[in-house]
Formats: C-alpha cells, sequence, structure tokens
C-alpha cells in the first residue's frame, strides 16, 4: 500500500516536473530546455574506500574512474544572479556501459539536502537529491567545491553523516560537440539502483527535456 501511494504521488509530481520543463523552455527558448549552457570537461574521480561498508563497492572499495563531467546552471539565468547549478558526471562501469550522477546546488544538512538552493556562492554543495537504493537502506551522494576545478565526493544514508567517497578533478576541456545526454534512470551507477517512486518522478521529466530537445 505504502509503495503504491509513493508510485501515485511520485508520479503527480513528475508531471508538475514536466509541466515545468515545457513552461521554461517556452519562456527562453533554446536547444535545451534545461541547463542550456555548461562547460564539459575529461575527469577523474579517485575514490578513497569506505569503513563503513554498504555492500556497493563502488563506494566501499577504492578506486579511480575517467568521467566525463558538465557543470552549468538549471535556467540559463544571466551569470550575476543566483541559479540552480548543475553537475553531471558519466562513469564507465564497464567496456560498453556507463552510470551517470546528476547533482544540484542544496543545503548539506539532513533535511536541506533533499532541497534544491539557488547558488549564492561558490562553494555551494550539491547533492542528487532522492536516494538510492542499497543493502544498507536509502544513501544520498553529495559534493563540496574544494577549487575552480576539484570537488570533494561524499555519500551519506538518509538523515546519517557525510562520509568521505573520493575527489573528482576536471582536468581538460571538451568542446561542444562532446556533450552527453546525462540520465540516472536508465544509466545507474553500478551497485546502485534507482527506487521506483524515483523514477516514476524523475522519468516524465527527462523525456519532456529529451522531446522538447529533439533526442
Amino acid at each position: 500500500m505504502a509503495n503504491s501511494v509513493l508510485t501515485t504521488a511520485a508520479d503527480l509530481a513528475g508531471r508538475a516536473l514536466a509541466a515545468a520543463t515545457t513552461g521554461i523552455a517556452a519562456l527562453r527558448p533554446a536547444d535545451k530546455p534545461l541547463h542550456p549552457e555548461g562547460q564539459t570537461w575529461a575527469g577523474r574521480l579517485t575514490r578513497a574506500g569506505s569503513e563503513e561498508r554498504t555492500g556497493v563497492a563502488w563506494l566501499d572499495e577504492p578506486g579511480e574512474d575517467e568521467v566525463l563531467v558538465r557543470t552549468s546552471r538549471a535556467i540559463g539565468l544571466p551569470g550575476p544572479l543566483p541559479d540552480v547549478a548543475g553537475l553531471a558526471l558519466r562513469v564507465r562501469t564497464d567496456r560498453d556501459r556507463y552510470g551517470d550522477l546528476l547533482l544540484a546546488s542544496t543545503g548539506w544538512d539532513p533535511v536541506s539536502r533533499h532541497l534544491l538552493v539557488p547558488a549564492w556562492r561558490a562553494d555551494q554543495p550539491l547533492t542528487c537529491l532522492l536516494p538510492y537504493r542499497s543493502p544498507v537502506g536509502p544513501v544520498v551522494i553529495g559534493a563540496r567545491p574544494v577549487d575552480v576545478r576539484g570537488y570533494e565526493l561524499s555519500w551519506a544514508r538518509v538523515g546519517g553523516a557525510w562520509q568521505h567517497l573520493g575527489v573528482l578533478t576536471t582536468e581538460l576541456p571538451l568542446p561542444d560537440d562532446a556533450e552527453a545526454s546525462y540520465d540516472p534512470v536508465t544509466n545507474p551507477l553500478p551497485g546502485l539502483e534507482q527506487y521506483a517512486w524515483v523514477s516514476h518522478l524523475r522519468e516524465r521529466s527527462y523525456a519532456t527535456a529529451r522531446r522538447l530537445r529533439g533526442g
């Protein structure tokens, strides 16, 4: 019963997000309705491994990933105005597959890490907003800028303290044609799953965004 209620609520919220995406596209025509402009980088994620085990090797074990990174502003407001900051990562999971992680500017405490916040300052934290399913329960992933080209990544159980995940470095700026279409629903991170209600919430807005940009 609870799952059914969550799925229904998420579906309604997804419809609202899709409508909002359409409205933004109508007010500010662009090739992409959300995150219209940004910078794409070749980067590296150095994972430290976690003392608190989750059963997800990508979080638990040290390692290094070559990643595609995009930094952007969600609505595309002029630079002096605060906008929701975006950080997208594409992680190669094996030879033919990859996982996508989308982060947006939020607060950092257990409540505000689930709320969008315009990026008023350069060190504004970012999180995935909605939890992933893991063997130890729902977890979230976040990032905090440490300099102009680097971020500290962390993970946390919902309501729990942040645990160090690793350091992300943007190494080489790439041309616009290197840009990818990130989708964490169809391209999950290794060992982490989307809850059904999260997928319902996201998939409508993602489908609308793809339709509006002709992809």
